[in-house]
């Protein structure tokens, strides 16, 4: 047992040597890509959930980097700004894939007992300030007064918080009472 604990893995021995590289450079950016591809896929994958998914992010992460490596300052490691690009990368694929999830939400959540408000009355000023809105209060307004839904079911639908939900929606009736003359 104290074999096993005589050697400890150091963070030279899980990192590789600091590497310079040059902006710009061909074969330096063929190296950092030799380097790091796998690297970056494992951190992805973490991200993402998905070996397949982590793949792809990473190349379009690679895509990204190699279009903008003549412009890397050098002034953080490569393979960290390589990583903080993957990352984003990953972070905008996790966003894409939450929106492709809105039409089994809806269908899970079925059909809203609320009057549509383009058919009622209440289409004139009220409809008019809702379209002037910032969308993401308009977006949980309407989820919420018009459709009947929970602030629970509005955050999952848009991907956010029930705090947020509840912040956006708080915000959006401030101003509408303000536009509208009700006092609040």
């Amino acid at each position: 047992m104290t074999r096993m604990l005589e050697r400890v893995a150091t963070p030279a021995d899980v990192l590789p040597p600091l590497v310079q590289y040059t902006p710009g450079a061909q074969a330096d950016f063929d190296r950092l890509y030799r380097a790091s591809f796998a690297r970056v896929v494992r951190t992805l994958a973490g991200i993402v959930g998905s070996l397949e998914a982590a793949e792809d992010c990473a190349q379009e992460a690679f895509t990204r980097a190699y279009r903008a490596w003549p412009s890397w300052s050098g002034t953080v490691p490569a393979e960290a700004w390589l990583h903080r690009i993957a990352v984003n990368t990953a972070i905008s694929y996790r966003r894409r894939e939450q929106i492709r999830s809105l039409p089994s939400l809806i269908m899970r959540l079925g059909v809203p007992l609320a009057p549509d408000p383009t058919q009622s009355g209440e289409s004139g000023t009220l409809l008019l300030e809702l379209r002037r809105l910032p969308p993401k209060q308009a977006a949980a307004v309407v989820l919420r007064y018009y459709h009947g839904y929970s602030n629970r079911e509005v955050a999952a639908a848009l991907g956010v918080s029930e705090r947020t939900v509840g912040q956006r929606i708080s915000d959006a009736l401030v101003m509408l009472r303000r536009r509208l003359g009700e006092g609040g």
